[in-house]
């Protein structure tokens, strides 16, 4: 089955602690559904977005930024990597993220590459399978 990536967005000031903690049970009845379900491959929160460090490679340089790259509306808060059936069914479980309300999800494939096929998408992989 193909693996989908939900990145979590979130506003960069998020809950306040209090609201953070009663959330909580929420994401681990989420992450506890999504591994009975045998779909769950990768999972993590990130910190918060003012630490991020954005490098760029330019002229032969490293250059660095601290902070994410852009100022958004919404900063990404972690992800999961789940293994199911299709768009439809990555698109279910984001739909169920907790923070979705509030937030967005991004819900992307992940893309196999696998010896001479790997500047092929995975479409057309699938199609010769």
């Amino acid at each position: 089955m193909p693996e989908y990536m939900l990145l979590i967005y979130n506003e960069p000031e998020g809950l306040s602690p209090a609201e953070a903690q009663a959330e909580m049970p929420k994401w681990m009845a989420y992450t506890e559904a999504l591994r009975a379900a045998g779909a769950l491959v990768a999972d993590n929160a990130l910190e918060a977005a003012g630490t991020a460090t954005t490098l760029r490679v330019r002229g032969g340089g490293r250059m660095l930024t601290d902070g994410p790259f852009a100022e958004t509306k919404e900063a990404l808060a972690g992800y999961y990597v789940i293994d199911v059936a299709d768009l439809d069914a990555a698109l279910g479980w984001a739909e169920r993220i907790p923070s979705a309300t509030r937030g967005s999800v991004e819900v992307r494939r992940v893309r196999v590459f696998s010896g001479a096929d790997a500047n092929e998408p995975a479409a057309a992989q699938e199609a010769r399978a």
